[in-house]
């Protein structure tokens, strides 16, 4: 059913920016309180940060069989499972919270990353029967729920972490499970997305696809835009404790961070619209670029700081942009499976990143983690580059 009117189109990126808002706590919550719990319930302490990179990977390995979902069921159906598989995971993590069970609370992180790999499908969901000078500002428009969410999701920690007496933190995830529990009736709003009638006709082999310049290029954006983001925001407060800056003034650089992510999702869409997707993408490399130049000139709070900011505002032009081009690059029949290989690769990087950083800060330090943003910045920018001289024309999806 993709013959959608303008209005619905509209509606359902409304429809997926709320219910953004909502899934985007996910993450806010896990990300904020797996190390916290882990160093509890963890008999080896160097497992603390397990849930968190357990998270990622759940992320990561989800993105194949909810695309599987979508194309059986579509969109909607498959959303509002992944909201049940949501709230699984907050009450099986709240649990083996009061049950001091580690195995288990790691088991409802990765279940989490899961429901997250379905919200992060949101942003691809926003582009259905979209013309192309509308789905960057309909990808925009549910980044725009990101930011509500990372708002949501702390001050629902905040609120909810002393909820049970005497077990630290289960009232957050049994918050995590009703957060998620509300995203339902949300996406039952969407329009036109019961059964995706236009995917059943098959369309190109997959390694056809995503051998394509098109496709390379646009992946290699996103992999770059999300995984050296969360490669050096994982390591970032951890520098900033141990040159001395406290722990305060080190959350208060990730808070900073999170609203440089998501804040220009506001304007995104319409330079994209204006300048076109690989501008605003490289853009957004070169402020990643920035970012680790303001981090190698100092280590004052300001310089962390700063850097933080430059590196969300980057990562939020790389990664919409990113996500604009790989729109270009499928028919309808074949968009579901070429958005799960792509989320399947970004997210991996994402996990490879989540597990690699801290021992590389421990090995090598900061000033290596932010070397490292430019021969990665260096393998995207370059076909970008290339890939705007050559103009090839995009393909219609």
């Amino acid at each position: 059913m993709d013959a959608l009117s303008e209005r619905d189109v509209r509606r359902n990126a409304l429809v997926l920016s709320c219910a953004q808002a909502l899934g985007g706590a996910n993450p806010a919550i896990v990300i904020s309180l797996g190390g916290l719990v882990g160093q509890a319930l963890a008999t080896d302490k160097a497992l603390a940060t397990l849930p968190v990179s357990l998270y990622n990977l759940g992320l990561a390995l989800g993105t194949i069989p909810a695309a599987m979902l979508m194309r059986r069921l579509g969109r909607r159906a498959a959303y509002i499972v992944g909201a049940l598989v949501g709230a699984v995971a907050g009450c099986l993590a709240a649990y083996s919270i009061t049950g001091s069970l580690f195995a288990l609370f790691c088991l409802a992180t990765a279940i989490a990353g899961v429901y997250g790999s379905c919200v992060q499908s949101y942003r691809f969901g926003a582009t259905d029967g979209a013309t192309p000078e509308f789905r960057a500002r309909a990808i925009s428009w549910v980044m725009v729920g990101g930011l509500a969410g990372s708002v949501i999701g702390p001050q629902t920690v905040i609120w909810t972490r002393d909820a049970i007496a005497g077990v630290p933190f289960a009232g957050s995830f049994f918050s995590q499970a009703v957060l998620a529990l509300l995203a339902i009736p949300v996406l039952l709003m969407m329009r036109g997305a019961v059964r995706p009638a236009a995917e059943r006709g098959g369309g190109r082999p997959l390694r056809e696809i995503v051998l394509t310049q098109r496709f390379v290029v646009a992946v290699a954006a996103g992999i770059v835009s999300f995984g050296m983001m969360s490669f050096v925001m994982t390591a970032a407060p951890i520098a900033m404790v141990a040159c001395g800056h406290t722990v305060g003034e080190a959350a208060l650089g990730i808070q900073w961070h999170v609203l440089a992510m998501f804040a220009p999702s506001f304007f995104t869409g319409r330079l994209i619209a204006r300048y076109g997707k690989e501008v605003v993408t490289i853009v957004g490399l070169l402020l990643m670029g920035v970012s680790g130049a303001v981090a190698l000139s100092g280590l004052g709070v300001a310089h962390f700081w700063g850097s933080l900011v430059f590196l969300g505002v980057g990562w939020n032009f790389g990664f919409i942009g990113a996500t604009a081009l790989v729109t270009d690059c499928y028919r309808p029949e074949e968009r579901t499976r070429v958005q799960a290989v792509n989320d399947f690769l970004v997210f991996g990087s994402v996990a490879l990143a989540s597990f690699s950083s801290g021992r590389l800060l421990n090995a090598a330090g900061w000033e290596t983690i932010n070397w490292l943003l430019y021969p990665a910045i260096a393998i995207a920018l370059l076909p970008l580059l290339w890939q705007m001289r050559a103009t090839p024309r995009p393909a219609q999806g």
